[in-house]
């Protein structure tokens, strides 16, 4: 057994809009000057210490937790999780 460290990335699905995304892109980057950004997406970052037997152990712990506990709506949102370490 080791210490694994799991990030997890929760973001809206592609094909939807970003409403926070969109008006910290239009109404902060654009209207300052930072106009060669063309899109921004915001999510919630998780970063887990996990417990397991490798980190493809580890990932797939979080995988299911994620999906068991409702961390995240399918439905609306795209997850993400990777081995930090």
């Amino acid at each position: 057994m080791g210490l694994y460290r799991v990030g997890v990335i929760v973001t809206y699905r592609r094909e939807l809009r970003d409403p926070e995304g969109e008006t910290i892109h239009k109404d902060l980057l654009q209207k300052t000057g930072y106009d060669k950004v063309r899109e921004v997406r915001v999510g919630k970052y998780l970063d887990l210490l996990v417990e397991a037997e490798s980190s493809i152990e580890a990932v797939k712990y979080v995988r299911e937790m994620c999906s068991k506990l409702r961390i995240y709506n399918p439905v609306v949102h795209s997850l993400e999780v990777i081995p930090l370490g």
